[in-house]
């Protein structure tokens, strides 16, 4: 199973899993089983997007432009980038835009998926999905960088992330139980799943 500190490295990863931890309320092996549950949904969803050439290009230039890994510099300020009283995140750590294009429509079904892998509650989940997003694309755009990779190389990135214990994301579909307010849009439904959350905690 993939965890923050395979990814980021073992000082880095600790440092992002302590943030995450607090911020959602959880202790830390909770969090480490939902972040390992959840981890190779995004990658998997990354990799999906990556599989087209129009995919790979639109994430090419999403990470050229505001996934520099900078952002991993500053792991212990995540949650406060996310969910702190900003009037909007940077970019680099809109978490909401960032789920919106990876999964699509399977926000809330991810979510679920992972809660009832862990016991966690979905709305502790979004959270970390949440904190995962920003991470993921600041951990891709950095390796673009060092690798040298263009557009046509992010699929074999991706691929060597996820290795043979890829997990799928729940299939894409339309409408159906994810979308929560009946208006045929479920880009926000891991966002307001937090947010609601965070404001009932």
């Amino acid at each position: 199973m993939l965890s923050l500190q395979d990814l980021l490295g073992p000082e880095q990863g600790t440092t992002a899993l302590n943030e995450i931890s607090q911020n959602v309320g959880a202790d830390q092996s909770s969090v480490n089983s939902a972040v390992q549950a959840a981890l190779p949904m995004l990658i998997n969803g990354l990799a999906n997007n990556a599989s087209d050439p129009q995919g790979a290009q639109s994430l090419n230039t999403a990470l050229e432009t505001d996934h520099d890994g900078s952002i991993l510099d500053n792991l212990g300020g995540l949650g406060g980038m996310i969910f702190g009283q900003q009037a909007a995140a940077p970019r680099q750590a809109d978490a909401g835009g960032i789920l919106g294009h990876i999964l699509g429509n399977n926000q809330g079904q991810a979510a679920q998926q992972v809660s009832n892998q862990t016991g966690l509650q979905t709305g502790q989940v979004a959270q970390i999905m949440m904190m995962l997003a920003p991470i993921v694309m600041g951990y891709l755009g950095r390796q673009k960088q060092q690798q040298g990779v263009g557009a046509d190389g992010l699929g074999g990135l991706l691929g060597g992330l996820l290795g043979g214990g890829q997990q799928a994301i729940p299939q894409r579909q339309s409408g159906g139980f994810l979308d929560q307010d009946g208006d045929g849009s479920q880009m926000d439904d891991i966002a307001s799943m937090a947010f609601n959350y965070l404001r009932n905690r």
